[in-house]
């Protein structure tokens, strides 16, 4: 740990380095390795004319010393990195948080170094006051978080809104490795399908679920609101084929295609500390079952046929006993997550015919629910 380090760490001469440039080479080594070599660093920083400053030796000293006495948290870390005036905020004000390095997208890597640079000019013209910083100021930190937020907020010359930008990049990751996941449980679920004997389809079974379905479905509030959310029918006509509605809105529980409509007002949304509403709360339920549960689920039902016990506990132990699947669900609060997930599918599946009113599996869910998972993770 030495200058020579430091320059190849930042990739620029000592006597271009930056505060920000010394604390993450000295945080790229042990920390008493670094405690060690911070004399002799300051000291050949002064000699090409780089000195920095008192208070960043200070804090760096007081940091590294926290680091190896095991006092420091990764909060104390972080922050003392962003005093050295250049270093972009990890979590901004209006919560925007930059994706790990070795995360970053195109977009986000070059926004990130947009701002370094950014900081950089605003530090050498005196806007920001890193010995303020490292003393803990509130009104230089203020001051340093409000030139960040309005960067991310501001458009470059080339119209890109840095943060909209790295946030679009992020969703299109997001979305791409939702689709990757889908095509491959979508994959699994046909091969596991295609082991078993085609289940006969139920006609009368299906003819009155779907006239009840339709009923359930004119009727404003739980569970209609929240099955034509699933199917995406909301303000449109109801398909005039039984299995072709049947199948939607079945399919719309394990895919919600769209939110509730209506009541939602500002002030709900500015309250964030208050408690989702019981339909907004099964669609978030349904929203955060993972593709390989729903595979689990289907599959073990698929294999046991009508009659066997379709209850969120047995579902959670399904889940966890799956061949099918690579989860480890030992943990009893995993199940009991498991099964309160699934505590908002129940009702709705017995709304639907799937199970009866003692959620027993009948012959038109062991028919129906392997279709309806199908088309949920088929491309439109």
């Amino acid at each position: 740990m030495d200058l020579d380090f430091v320059c190849a760490h930042a990739g620029r001469p000592a006597a271009e380095l930056t505060r920000r440039d010394v604390a993450r080479a000295l945080l790229a080594v042990p920390s008493g390795v670094a405690l060690v070599a911070l004399p002799d660093l300051r000291r050949a920083l002064l000699a090409v004319g780089n000195p920095l400053s008192a208070p960043f030796w200070e804090s760096a000293k007081a940091t590294l010393g926290a680091i190896e006495s095991g006092n420091a948290t990764v909060g104390d870390v972080q922050r003392w990195l962003e005093a050295t005036g250049t270093e972009p905020l990890l979590l901004t004000r209006s919560f925007f948080v930059w994706p790990e390095e070795d995360e970053r997208g195109p977009a986000a890597g070059e926004m990130y170094r947009r701002l370094v640079a950014h900081l950089e000019e605003r530090l050498a013209a005196g806007e920001i006051d890193p010995d303020a910083l490292a003393r803990g100021e509130e009104a230089a930190r203020e001051a340093y978080e409000d030139l960040q937020e309005h960067w991310l907020n501001s458009p470059l010359p080339d119209g890109r809104v840095p943060l909209v930008a790295v946030g679009d990049e992020q969703d299109e990751e997001l979305f791409a490795t939702w689709d990757e996941e889908e095509a491959f449980a979508l994959g699994e679920l046909r091969r596991i399908l295609a082991e078993l004997p085609e289940p006969v389809r139920p006609v009368a079974e299906l003819r009155a679920a779907s006239a009840r379905l339709r009923q359930v479905l004119a009727v404003p509030g739980y569970p209609g609101n929240v099955l034509r959310a699933c199917a995406g029918y909301e303000g449109g006509p109801l398909p005039d084929d039984d299995e072709e509605l049947w199948l939607t809105v079945t399919a719309g529980i394990a895919g919600p295609v769209a939110d509730l409509s209506g009541d939602d007002t500002p002030e709900e949304f500015a309250d964030v500390d208050g408690e989702l509403g019981h339909e907004d709360g099964v669609l978030a339920a349904l929203c955060a079952i993972h593709h390989a549960d729903w595979l689990a689920v289907v599959a073990a039902l698929a294999r046991r046929g009508p009659g066997v016990l379709a209850s969120p506990e047995r579902i959670a132990r399904l889940i966890a006993e799956s061949d099918d699947i690579d989860v480890d669900l030992d943990d009893p609060e995993d199940l009991e997550a498991a099964e309160m997930l699934f505590g908002s599918v129940t009702p709705l599946w017995a709304s639907l015919g799937i199970v009866d009113r003692n959620e027993i599996l009948t012959s038109l869910g062991h028919w129906g629910l392997p279709r309806a998972l199908e088309r949920a993770w088929s491309p439109s």
